[in-house]
């Protein structure tokens, strides 16, 4: 009997490949999107999988659109990767974030508990959850001290899926995912748009790289590889939850080292370093302990930091090469406006 799923934030990279990855099964895959004047299909599309989705106009914000996409789809599963997911976006947008990331969360798990409390649940958190004076390598038990309003919306999010797991008996899991990125991330996010502009800077079309703080240290996986732990998840016998990362750190500033390294150019000669990037308040160190999803979900990652670095610079080349020689294609950097017309806030000394 074929599976069918319904995923939230389907047109995301997340929810992209996770379509993918479920199609790759034989599930059925059901995605709800939000109405707009530009729909944001281009992922779906970039991986080749667009017509092969049921798309169901629907908004996280809205109880009564999720309740009518779930009656519609019918889902033994349901993945929640609908989010204001940029940290940066949640010091300009925090009410916004919270009503979107936090409370979303909930309205998702309401109209499961109401309409059918048997299908599976996965919430999309994140490592943003420990802040700042976390131990690290940070693990399932370690202490959540969120340092963001995205934090903050991602940690009511978290929460409330283990209320509903342990009030109401839903099989609900949380996977606490450590950054992971890919060639369709969002250009506002530091590691594509390093490969981006990279990528441009290599081929003459760019002159400057602009970042904020380059010590920040992440633990960086690759997307695919990650979308396979949340259906794992929900295979088990029993609803937990887990730490999805590599169990290794590196910082922004050897990020840019290895991307420029693999261009044979010298990063030093292109780098500026801008306040406008610095957030109000930002997280130092995050690093993912995945043993648990080890052992439980015989889930590892396939692909490592420096195998990262070259999949997002080699796939950037290749697409401004192709769009150079008037190639067209599903693709978001031709028509992103240039950071310099995008106003934010500004920090004070």
């Amino acid at each position: 009997m074929t599976k069918s799923a319904l995923i939230t934030g389907i047109t995301g990279q997340d929810g992209a490949y996770l379509a993918k990855f479920l199609l790759g099964i034989k599930y059925k895959v059901f995605g709800t999107y939000r109405r707009s004047s530009t729909p944001n299909f281009w992922r779906l599309q970039y991986l080749g999988i667009f017509d092969e989705i049921n798309l169901i106009p629907a908004d996280i914000i809205d109880s009564s659109s999720i309740v009518e996409a779930i009656n519609i789809s019918q889902p033994e599963e349901f993945y929640n990767l609908a989010a204001q997911s940029f940290v940066g976006a949640s010091f300009e947008q925090p009410i916004g974030t919270g009503e979107i990331t936090g409370l979303g969360v909930t309205r998702a798990l309401e109209a499961l508990r109401q309409v059918d409390p048997e299908i599976r649940f996965y919430q999309a958190s994140t490592s943003e959850l420990y802040g700042n004076k976390a131990p690290f390598p940070q693990n399932e038990q370690t202490a959540f001290n969120p340092s963001s309003p995205y934090a903050v919306a991602k940690l009511s999010g978290y929460w409330n899926t283990r209320i509903y797991r342990e009030g109401y008996g839903m099989f609900a899991c949380n996977g606490i995912l450590f950054n992971h990125e890919s060639p369709i991330r969002g250009l506002e996010f530091v590691t594509r748009k390093i490969s981006n502009i990279a990528a441009k800077i290599a081929l003459g079309l760019e002159t400057t790289l602009v970042l904020g703080n380059l010590d920040a240290k992440r633990d960086w996986g690759y997307s695919p590889d990650y979308v396979e732990s949340m259906w794992l998840m929900l295979q088990q016998k029993e609803a937990d939850d887990y730490v999805i990362a590599t169990n290794e750190t590196h910082s922004v500033k050897e990020y840019v080292e290895k991307t420029f390294d693999f261009l044979g150019l010298d990063w030093q000669e292109y780098l500026k370093v801008d306040r406008r990037f610095l957030r109000p308040l930002d997280v130092n160190l995050l690093q993912g302990d995945y043993s648990k999803a080890e052992k439980k979900l015989k889930w590892k990652p396939k692909k490592r930091f420096h195998e990262l670095v070259e999949i997002m610079i080699k796939e950037e080349m290749n697409r401004w090469e192709r769009w150079q020689n008037g190639e067209r294609f599903p693709w978001d950097a031709p028509n992103y406006p240039h950071e310099a017309n995008i106003l934010t806030r500004v920090l004070r000394v």
